[in-house]
């Protein structure tokens, strides 16, 4: 442990500039898939077939390995943040946007016309029977997708992006573990930290009839 606080603390391997680095891609990777994902999942819940092409290519794009992808998108969008966070929004946008649709999808038709016979408005339908009902599906989308992002973006010091990903090709190339811890733990405990956080958030947004209904089913 030693060596590895002092492989952390030297200038020399910019630990603090790496962490920034590996932040911001991950964090703008999973918020514009999250945008994206949403948007597309409620824009196309209203018909079969936009679902089924939206969720299929997703799927297709999702098949594509990240390295991959990145190796083709360097003629096109050069190297660095740019193709990696490009090639993270892909990877991250179908759990997402999966869950969106199967949420909306799931809606009994029976409530909504229940408030609308109590003369609720489209708006008050929206914000008070489907988003509460939805929001925890997407949650759930949602940290699918932050934790593959995370783990991943580890390949973008392939193309010169930054991240803990260098510690890790460095250690491999000069089999040197302490390079290669460096770059492992704090992957983990960033996975781990948006895993509890996301859980956390998807049990605090789930209404508490839900939360009893499943209580009770266990």
């Amino acid at each position: 442990m030693s060596a590895l606080w002092q492989f952390v603390t030297d200038p020399t391997n910019d630990f603090i500039g790496h962490t920034i680095a590996y932040l911001q891609i991950c964090g703008l990777s999973i918020i514009i898939a999250m945008v994206i994902g949403i948007a597309i999942g409620v824009g196309v819940s209203r018909s079969n077939v936009l679902a089924f092409v939206a969720v299929n290519v997703s799927g297709l794009l999702r098949a594509i390995p990240v390295i991959a992808f990145l190796i083709a998108a360097l003629p096109y969008l050069g190297v660095g943040f740019k193709p990696t966070v490009v090639a993270l929004i892909i990877l991250g946008i179908p759990p997402i946007l999966l869950n969106t649709y199967t949420g909306i999808r799931g809606i009994d038709h029976a409530i909504i016309d229940a408030a609308r016979g109590m003369g609720m408005t489209l708006w008050q339908i929206i914000t008070r029977i489907q988003a509460p009902l939805v929001l925890p599906i997407i949650a759930a989308g949602v940290r699918t997708s932050a934790i593959q992002i995370i783990g991943t973006a580890t390949l973008a010091a392939f193309i010169g992006a930054g991240g803990y990903g260098e510690y890790i090709i460095d250690g491999l190339n000069r089999l040197n573990n302490t390079a290669l811890l460096a770059g492992a733990i704090p992957v983990a405990i960033l996975a781990i930290l948006v895993e509890a956080f996301m859980s956390w958030l998807q049990g605090k947004i789930t209404p508490k009839g839900l939360r009893v209904e499943v209580e009770t089913a266990k």
